[in-house]
């Protein structure tokens, strides 16, 4: 499952080699966008929204199935929708953290692998 943002170029770049390794696989795979109330239709730019189209449309141009979830909690979700739909590898990128919000997000990040490693889940951190 590729876990991709909003971003312009990195989700590209996930899509692609999630869609390689589910080739090399021979599964299907999946691509999660989790909407946070911040990137809400109206709240969004317009740059933005173009390039989530563009995401999805490459996912489905190269096999993939798209998922949208809308939650303030990324990772939970991210836990969430790997659980449902049996899940065996994440991709994601690198995570944007910033100085202030990194005290508060590292027990969350800790949370995150935890959850991970009860699901026997395994995670792909892409440049």
């Amino acid at each position: 499952m590729a876990c991709i943002s909003s971003h312009e170029k990195t989700p590209r770049k996930i899509i692609r080699r999630c869609a390689r390794l589910a080739t090399r696989y021979n599964t299907k795979f999946f691509v999660l966008y989790v909407q946070t109330p911040k990137e809400d239709p109206d709240r969004i730019s317009l740059a933005d929204q173009r390039h989530l189209l563009n995401h999805f449309k490459l996912a489905t141009e190269l096999g993939g199935e798209v998922i949208q979830v809308h939650s303030p909690h990324i990772l939970e979700s991210i836990i969430k929708v790997a659980i449902e739909k049996q899940i065996t590898t994440i991709c994601t990128g690198i995570p944007a953290l910033k100085l202030p919000q990194t005290i508060f997000t590292v027990s969350k990040y800790k949370n995150f692998m935890k959850s991970l490693s009860e699901n026997n889940i395994d995670l792909i951190i892409l440049a």
